[in-house]
């Protein structure tokens, strides 16, 4: 691709691809969808105060020298955002995983903000858009640069990967995530380790936690690396002290051991998101009291392990996402979790594909052995019947109906479920 087309990025004053959010002076860039079109939109885009507009659909185009037709748009974005990435000699650290890779993500960022001007993706923006969205913010200002990659089917992360070049990489974890799209737990950890061939490639180095024997057993040979997890070999390690539901922990590394720090998160699984964050303090010389102080002051938001008291219940806020390996950890947590009086909702995990029905069958299971009471909603649930099911619904609607004539009170409750099941708006009725 012509280089030059890149110079129109920099007479600019940003990218933009949507009409409602045009400023002045943008180069606008039309993206096609499954369902839009964004060609569609090239002259009013100049005619709302672009500077200048990419397309791909040559119907669309004018040629009124404020209009340049390429090959393909979304291409053209990818290699804009990976030539302005090479025009900063700083680390770019890729992170991704199945589960937990954004509260990471935001727990790295806090840290390192500690003592760098740091650059990071903002939400879940992490696929083939927002991984050139979030390098086209890169300025002189930023010192380290934090990139969140997503994946759903095969080389995503491949992708990702080529655009960013990653100097530093973690995998959070490998779990039965997007099932559809990878065919297989083995399809998954497939596509999530090119993450670590990417910075092997650059010379980098890998932050890995060294209790996960998944990912160890794909790290590639001689590549640097920085190691976290509850395992006297590591190099930061942790202690977990309890879930009250809120994790309290500690951590150390060769030359600092942590007070008894108490965090604003729940479940075990965050307690290794915490070490992840702490090991890339120590990678990047963060003062150790800082990382600590860092780790204490964050506050999720989302509904992304979150803790709300309603006056009635105590709700552990879980449901942004979910999938096997998130809804076992989060049980398991929740388990252990100190509380006289328990029970969890549950909704549908999405994307499961063949597996859907057993997959729910095993959340189930493991309720029962874990002595856990609770309830479910959705059409996979529905299906399963279990004494520790203590009643299923379709909808959250049909949920909501029923609390009026049944309220719950003085519980610790769990809600966690896909996104789509919309479990959050529950949390005004208990």
């Amino acid at each position: 691709m012509d280089k030059d087309l890149f110079e129109l990025f920099y007479t600019s004053t940003g990218i933009c691809t949507d009409t409602r959010a045009i400023h002045d002076r943008c180069l606008f860039i039309c993206i096609r969808g499954e369902n839009f079109d964004g060609n569609k939109f090239a002259s009013k885009a100049l005619e709302e105060g672009a500077q200048h507009v990419i397309l791909d659909n040559s119907d669309y185009f004018i040629d009124n020298g404020k209009m340049t037709l390429v090959d393909n748009s979304v291409q053209y974005l990818q290699n804009l955002a990976n030539f302005h990435r090479n025009k900063f000699d700083i680390p770019i650290i890729g992170i991704t995983g199945s589960n937990g890779k954004t509260t990471t993500k935001e727990l790295i960022n806090v840290v390192l903000s500690k003592k760098y001007k740091v650059l990071a993706t903002e939400g879940n923006l992490n696929n083939h858009l927002g991984v050139p969205f979030t390098l086209l913010r890169l300025t002189n200002e930023h010192e380290i640069a934090i990139i969140e990659m997503g994946a759903n089917r095969f080389k995503d992360i491949e992708e990702l990967a080529e655009i960013a070049e990653p100097t530093h990489g973690i995998i959070t974890n490998i779990g039965k995530a997007h099932l559809e799209g990878f065919e297989s737990f083995e399809g998954v950890l497939k596509t999530k380790k090119e993450l670590y061939e990417a910075v092997e490639k650059k010379g980098g180095k890998i932050i890995i936690n060294v209790d996960d024997t998944i990912l160890t057993d794909v790290v590639p040979k001689g590549i640097a690396s920085t190691s976290y997890g509850v395992s006297d070999s590591a190099d930061v390690r942790g202690e977990l002290i309890a879930l009250t539901p809120f994790v309290q922990m500690k951590w150390s590394s060769d030359d600092y051991s942590s007070k008894d720090l108490s965090t604003h998160m729940v479940g075990k699984y965050n307690f290794f998101n915490y070490l992840a964050a702490a090991a890339f303090g120590v990678e990047f010389n963060v003062p150790s009291p800082l990382i600590s102080e860092a780790i204490e002051e964050y506050v999720p938001t989302n509904n992304r392990s979150q803790v709300k008291e309603t006056g009635n219940n105590i709700l552990i806020l879980d449901c942004y996402n979910a999938n096997p390996t998130s809804m076992t950890s989060a049980l398991e947590s929740f388990a252990i979790s100190e509380h006289p009086s328990k029970i969890v909702i549950l909704g549908d995990m999405k994307e499961l594909g063949n597996e859907s029905n057993l997959e729910h069958q095993k959340v189930v299971q493991q309720l029962e052995k874990l002595g856990i009471l609770g309830y479910t909603i959705g059409e996979e649930f529905k299906k399963i019947e279990s004494d520790n099911i203590l009643n299923r619904f379709s909808t959250t609607n049909e949920f909501i109906d029923y609390l009026k004539g049944t309220p719950i009170l003085d519980r610790l409750i769990l809600l966690k479920a896909s996104r789509s099941i919309g479990l959050e708006v529950l949390e005004n009725c208990l």
